[in-house]
């Protein structure tokens, strides 16, 4: 028999002092609480926790210590009419859990109602007990020698970041040991760690290692929940990505990478899910939050309190509205920071956790508590701003603290490269840093998180070889993913060996990569892009976790000019404040008496733009002179930051287009720096003011005055 003493109401869940552990367990709705102590064997012990302040259930277990496994169970009111759904034949998971163990079978214990019962999700719990059929939580060692680790806190204008996949980037990489391969430890192994030095990145964003759960749908396909955005646990990193299988040991290797990570100056992002959970809707199995307090963590359906409301396509979506649902995700937040160490968070579908009743309240509790929080407002905070529900799309309307990840960036470049019409007003807002979405609130051009492809979409390779999505191994007859995808296949769908299509691919591979590399903001590239990945034409690889969605390394090889290319224009923007200034051009002299404003854009030829010629058929071609000495604000150190003066040109016809270089205030001799006709980009041009040059059918030529 465990002694038991009262212990503490805070923190919430198991907290490992050195010498025992604290349990505690928020449930308003409870009548009564059993914390599970499960043996090696599978055998459970039960404690009553006595002790309740707050509604907040606790106790303190001086011979309990890292390793061990627990669940609770939750007593209370089964009446899903009125939102509580309390089941104690369920095993359920602690919420605060910080790692997990076993897995889940997805037999009837894992239901609280019949599976064979119609209409589906009627009647009583049938009372299966759950206990050897779902994960258990898992008591952690919370100590780490985390030495000098520091934050590197790149600023955003300085900030390039990587997305990718903890599995996916490693598992066939030929330079890490197999049994590293698809693990933290594998990530943050050296060859990795170099690789990404040698691409200038600064920040690697992870997509989703909080503790998630393979959907049952997919399971019975032979596929998995790849992506992983179906959290059980928010403050677990997902103990399948360890390399080191003993319980709790997910968390040391997690802490592990990061430092490693930190020591090459690379910040670590993490990717977040706080609008849903794993348990679904009503016919969702009961692991912990819905049969904890249903009513407190899910948003209910207003009148149908046994449905749920769901703005995220999942099923169901976090009540951010209740206290104490603020209040874990806020811990959560904040134990990733404090403990794991981690340098900020891309918030998905972060417009459901601003919906205070229906409409997305950019005023709403949630953002509130993060301005005025003093660890969480001092990290990186990226916003997929955007839902599934009504009024959901909010590009430009997060608050001043917030940076997003800018969808309309992505569209319109995507949209000037294959040529559509009228695109190009809206394409120099973007190249400039979308003030049109940004200024009013404050923020920089650093609020823009430029991207032209992410993990949800094509890839790079995919965006310019496929007109149409090919899902079908998805199982759902091609019926999922964006059917509306901005892409063009430069002539012929999916793979040739035609050398002139391939020839064009590559070169628009070259400009839209180039393009976001010049674009004022933080620029993100999506894992695999900089070596042509390829998943075949599947735009929605949520749930293939095998080659089709792994990288691809043999890639480095048959690939080489275009990761050349890439790393030379990462390298060129690295060298050049031009193309990272931290506060957004005014289309005007810097300094009084000057004639030469700190942008200027031109037709091709070689004249300012009217405002009659961005309504004209020029809408393909344009010049934009970047005057390198109007660079306004100060460095880090408050010096002033002066750069080379720039020429772009862009040519986005199908044919060859005339350039003529500027004469009067902008005449100069320019050099080629950057030429995306060129497969590694390699310009050797030189050029006087006032002579024309002829730039190759969609391509990029980036000049540089010299004289």
């Amino acid at each position: 028999m465990s002694t038991v003493w009262p212990g503490e109401a805070y923190p919430l869940g198991a907290t490992y002092d050195g010498a025992g552990t604290n349990f505690s367990l928020f449930s308003e709705v409870a009548e009564r609480v059993e914390l599970c102590l499960i043996a090696k064997d599978g055998t459970e012990h039960r404690i009553n926790l006595e002790e309740v302040d707050g509604y907040v259930w606790h106790a303190y277990l001086p011979t309990v210590t890292p390793g061990q496994r627990y669940g609770y169970r939750v007593y209370g009111p089964w009446d899903p009419g009125a939102g509580h759904r309390c089941d104690p034949s369920k095993l359920l998971l602690d919420p605060y859990g910080k790692s997990f163990h076993g897995d889940f079978d997805f037999s009837q214990a894992l239901f609280s109602y019949d599976l064979t019962a119609e209409p589906p999700g009627t009647g009583n719990p049938p009372q299966v007990d759950s206990l050897g059929h779902t994960m258990t939580s898992v008591v952690i060692n919370p100590f780490f020698q985390w030495g000098s680790d520091r934050s590197p806190k790149t600023p955003y204008h300085d900030t390039v970041i990587y997305e990718a996949h903890v599995k996916g980037m490693t598992q066939t990489h030929p330079g890490i040991p197999e049994e590293l391969r698809g693990t933290y430890a594998g990530l943050s192994h050296p060859v990795v760690i170099e690789y990404l030095q040698s691409l200038n990145i600064t920040a690697i964003e992870l997509m989703p290692v909080h503790q998630f759960m393979h959907d049952h749908r997919l399971l019975d396909l032979g596929l998995r929940n790849y992506w992983g955005y179906n959290t059980v646990g928010f403050f677990a990193p997902h103990f399948q990505y360890a390399a080191t299988r003993h319980a709790g040991g997910a968390v040391a290797e997690f802490k592990t990478m990061v430092k490693a990570f930190h020591d090459a100056g690379i910040e670590v992002i993490l990717d977040v899910v706080y609008n849903h959970t794993a348990e679904g809707n009503h016919l969702g199995p009961t692991i912990n939050f819905r049969g904890i307090d249903n009513a407190a963590y899910y948003r209910l359906l207003d009148g149908q309190l046994e449905y749920y409301k769901d703005f995220t396509g999942t099923g169901n979506s976090l009540n951010a509205r209740h206290p104490h649902t603020l209040q874990l995700i806020m811990d959560s937040l904040r134990y990733w920071v404090l403990e794991m160490h981690v340098d900020g968070f891309r918030f998905d579908l972060a417009s459901t956790l601003a919906r205070e009743f229906y409409d997305v309240d950019r005023l709403s509790a949630f953002f509130d508590l993060v301005q005025q929080d003093p660890v969480v407002s001092q990290v990186k905070l990226i916003a997929e701003p955007w839902d599934v529900g009504e009024g959901g799309y909010q590009v430009g309307n997060f608050p001043g603290l917030w940076t997003e990840w800018n969808g309309k960036y992505r569209d319109t470049v995507r949209d000037y490269w294959r040529g559509e019409p009228s695109t190009l007003g809206e394409f120099a807002s973007r190249l400039t840093g979308s003030s049109d979405l940004y200024e009013a609130t404050g923020r920089r051009p650093g609020a823009s998180i430029n991207f032209v492809t992410c993990h949800d979409g094509f890839t790079l390779n995919d965006l310019v070889s496929y007109n149409e999505k090919h899902n079908e191994a998805n199982g759902e007859d091609n019926r999922d993913g964006e059917s509306h995808n901005r892409s063009w296949n430069c002539g012929v769908e999916g793979p040739t060996d035609d050398p002139e299509v391939l020839a064009l691919r590559a070169k628009q591979m070259r400009n839209i990569m180039g393009t976001l590399m010049l674009s004022q903001g933080t620029p993100m590239i999506a894992h695999g892009d900089e070596i042509g990945r390829t998943q075949s034409g599947n735009n929605n690889v949520y749930c293939q976790d095998s080659e089709l969605s792994w990288m691809d390394w043999s890639r480095l090889e048959s690939n080489a000019d275009h990761l050349e290319f890439t790393r030379k224009v990462l390298a060129f923007r690295k060298r050049h404040p031009a193309f990272r200034r931290r506060r957004f051009f005014e289309g005007k002299p810097i300094r009084s008496g000057d004639q030469v404003r700190d942008i200027a854009w031109l037709t091709p030829a070689g004249t300012e733009m009217t405002p009659e010629d961005w309504g004209t058929g020029l809408g393909t071609c344009v010049a934009v002179f970047l005057n390198g000495d109007s660079i306004p604000a100060p460095n880090a150190r408050g010096e002033r930051v002066v750069d080379d003066t720039f020429l772009l040109c862009f040519n986005a016809n199908d044919h060859e287009q005339d350039f003529v270089t500027p004469n009067g205030d902008y005449a100069a001799e320019w050099t080629g720096d950057l030429d995306t006709s060129s497969p590694t980009g390699d310009s050797g041009l030189v050029v006087a003011a006032g002579e024309k040059i002829s730039l190759q059918a969609r391509s990029l030529l980036v000049l540089r005055k010299t004289a």
